[in-house]
């Protein structure tokens, strides 16, 4: 089973453009990521950029409406996001419970959609899609 661990570290929503985790809380952060590595879970991980420096496009009218932040109605913001494969959802808390989080920070489990949870015209269309996406991205040799 694959999970997405959502970072939401607190007060990150008011962050300004040009934040930074400090040093030593990457330093700390590099040895939980490479324990993920190590145990042969750890699928892909990112960190992102504070919400002053993103952009948002809505639909609420449906139509594309693009917006620049800091948006003053978050309550909370997303920090990055580690995704790793386990046997279930208790392992991937177990994992995150490992975690050297800052004591205010929050990190939601989010179970991927894997083909098999849809119906068969799903997996085929699925299926097809990736065949198309993976032919696309092919090099061919120089």
């Amino acid at each position: 089973m694959r999970f997405m661990l959502i970072m939401i570290p607190k007060g990150y929503e008011s962050a300004t453009p040009d934040t930074l985790p400090d040093a030593d809380a990457i330093a700390t952060m590099m040895k939980y990521n490479e324990d993920l590595q190590k145990a042969g879970i750890l699928l892909a991980l990112e960190g992102l950029h504070p919400p002053a420096a993103g952009t948002r496009v809505s639909f609420g009218n449906g139509k594309p409406v693009v917006t620049d932040g800091p948006f003053a109605e978050a309550k909370e913001s997303v920090g990055g996001y580690w995704i790793i494969q386990v046997k279930s959802k208790e392992e991937a808390i177990e994992w995150v419970k490992r975690c050297p989080a800052g004591a205010n920070d929050t990190i939601e489990i989010r179970q991927i959609f894997e083909p098999a949870d849809f119906s068969e015209d799903v997996q085929q269309a699925v299926e097809e899609f990736t065949e198309r996406f993976e032919k696309s991205t092919e090099t061919t040799p120089s």
